[in-house]
């Protein structure tokens, strides 16, 4: 496996906000995970990328045990974070955002003399060129749609060359078409990377989930299955329409 999680818990000012028995995930495989608000689901992200630190468990990435280390620790070994809201530069343009993304020394000597290689030139064009945003290279970021920009963000991320992905809500705000299109970019990614998504959209979630989909309810795991059986099981449709006290019905 490349991620194995187990007894992960976390409280905030005596709330439990995750208490996962058990996660995993293999390698290239792009997992979907749904539950409504509250449910822990960022928050186990969180944890996952170094950003809130567990009360108590372990997490295993590539054989190393990641609970403890430093956000930047974490992305050193191959754990790249995309956050809900896009947090690209507004005022540099697009291929200046995936420069400073990319791969390179970052000490003041090297960026002041630092030039890019055709090597690199040729890496960022391929990104680019993966996310649909060739075009708009030479345009500031803060002129982009909201699509693009999530485009522009899962790029920045793809440059950092992670063994995992961990992608919040990249549906959010999207239209019809853009959902579409980055739904296929999520599948196509999968084939190189290890992907956790967590998502809201239901429709989404059917074009992306071709094999496990994780249901967490108030930071515990409800269930795991196929899509079809998900959407269909009763604890699900309860939990979502609040019909009834999900703490009864984990599994």
């Amino acid at each position: 496996m490349l991620l194995s999680v187990k007894d992960l818990a976390v409280s905030f000012g005596g709330v439990h906000a995750l208490a996962l028995s058990q996660f995993s995930l293999r390698d290239k495989e792009l997992r979907v995970i749904i539950g409504p608000n509250g449910a822990g689901k960022s928050t186990f992200l969180d944890i996952l990328c170094g950003k809130t630190k567990a009360d108590k468990g372990q997490v295993f990435f590539n054989d190393t045990l990641i609970t403890g280390k430093t956000e930047v620790q974490i992305a050193r070994l191959g754990i790249g974070r995309k956050f809900q809201k896009p947090s690209v530069f507004p005022g540099l343009s697009v291929y200046d955002n995936l420069l400073l993304a990319a791969r390179m020394k970052k000490d003041i000597f090297s960026s002041l003399f630092f030039k890019a290689t055709r090597e690199l030139n040729d890496r960022l064009h391929q990104v680019a060129e993966k996310v649909g945003l060739v075009p708009q290279l030479q345009k500031l970021a803060g002129s982009l749609s909201h699509g693009q920009q999530q485009w522009l963000e899962i790029a920045i991320v793809v440059l950092q060359d992670p063994k995992l992905m961990l992608v919040d809500e990249p549906a959010a705000g999207l239209s019809t078409e853009e959902t579409e299109k980055t739904g296929a970019l999520l599948l196509e990614l999968s084939n190189d990377h290890s992907i956790i998504v967590i998502e809201h959209d239901m429709q989404f979630v059917q074009q992306i989930a071709k094999e496990r989909v994780t249901v967490l309810v108030s930071g515990r795991l409800l269930m795991e299955d196929t899509f079809s059986v998900v959407r269909n099981d009763q604890r699900v449709i309860d939990c979502y329409l609040g019909r009834t006290n999900p703490q009864l019905e984990i599994i």
